[in-house]
């Protein structure tokens, strides 16, 4: 972490304190359940409003909550060594490799949170914005009218959506929501290195035409840091940026924390019942 961020995040009146978590790579089960465990302590009213960024080992093939697991060829994606698991948010398929992953979990009466959901993802894609002009990206949210329709593939990156982040011409960042009663959890993918349309490889299609007409319109519309940049930026040097991007945009201050032992338990809890069971992850 920076001096300049870790001045940020010290010494703070607590009206104004988030939490934020950073975490090594875990695999997508445990890492979806910690993102729900976090609404769980939010709903409760247990923690802060917290900001969290985190990694995925090994690759992990994630689905959007509603999206049919017929989409992914399994055989394909076991034999190429990546998990698979269902996000509690919506959108289509993500290959999580080579990224950092944000989330942020607020009340939905929070002002970050409050209104329609295109209100808050708004407010987000400020902070995210300014966090990719911090590493030298003219980022930028996508347009607020851009909606997903139909006939939509199944990758997530091919398209941005209302006010994801474009840099280029191109999706830089995808984020998805979910909003609940108690809690509303924000989370989003950024690319740093490596070639974003391995997704396809995991992906099921009538024929290779299909898949290969797929691979190469992700290839024109979406985009690594290091593709928009000419060089590697670290998770450590994305997590910097990201963060004070937040705290610059949103008005948020930001106090480093871990996740609590009840936090903790949720999260094996959501493991063992729902992310790592087939009657979630495997539905239709």
């Amino acid at each position: 972490m920076t001096p300049d961020l870790q001045s940020s995040i010290l010494n703070l009146p607590s009206s104004l304190e988030w939490r934020l978590l950073i975490h090594p790579a875990a695999p997508g089960a445990e890492n979806m359940a910690v993102d729900e465990a976090i609404a769980q302590a939010i709903a409760a009213q247990l923690v802060p409003p917290t900001l969290r960024f985190y990694a995925w080992a090994p690759p992990c093939v994630s689905l959007g909550r509603n999206q049919p697991v017929a989409g992914v060829d399994l055989a394909r994606r076991a034999a190429l060594g990546y998990d698979v698991v269902r996000r509690p948010t919506g959108g289509r398929a993500i290959l999580h490799t080579d990224e950092m992953t944000y989330s942020i979990v607020a009340a939905p009466d929070h002002p970050l949170m409050h209104g329609y959901v295109l209100d808050s993802y708004l407010r987000i894609s400020h902070g995210l914005v300014a966090g990719l002009r911090r590493l030298g990206i003219d980022a930028e949210e996508a347009p607020g009218t851009n909606r997903a329709g139909p006939d939509v593939s199944a990758a997530c990156f091919e398209v941005p959506s209302a006010y994801e982040i474009v840099a280029s011409g191109r999706k830089v960042l995808g984020s998805a929501q979910a909003r609940r009663s108690t809690s509303v959890l924000q989370h989003g993918s950024l690319p740093l290195v490596g070639d974003l349309t391995r997704v396809v490889d995991c992906l099921a299609f009538d024929d290779e035409a299909e898949r290969e007409a797929l691979r190469a319109s992700l290839k024109g519309h979406a985009a690594t840091l290091e593709e928009l940049l000419g060089r590697v930026v670290t998770y450590d040097e994305a997590v910097d940026a990201l963060a004070a991007g937040m705290v610059e945009a949103l008005g948020i201050e930001l106090r480093r924390g871990e996740l609590t032992d009840q936090e903790r338990a949720w999260t094996a809890q959501l493991m063992a019942e729902k992310y790592q069971h087939d009657s979630w992850t495997m539905r239709a």
